[in-house]
């Protein structure tokens, strides 16, 4: 995967980790769960870049 084309699931909306061992990383808006980052097993069977990638929006805590 080329660096034009590397999506970060750790900084997408839809990742999130799962209770399963043997498949521990997961894509809610594709609805599976893999044991590598989901962004890797879509370029490998599409050869595409995900292009469900969301940029997740991070909350600024208050400063009281």
């Amino acid at each position: 995967m080329t660096k034009d084309y590397r999506r970060n699931c750790f900084k997408c909306t839809f990742f999130y980790v799962t209770w399963d061992v043997q498949h521990p990383n997961g894509c809610k808006a594709m609805g599976f769960k893999t044991k590598q980052l989901p962004s890797v097993v879509v370029f490998k069977s599409s050869g595409k870049p995900c292009e469900l990638y969301k940029k997740k929006i991070l909350k600024k805590p208050d400063q009281s």
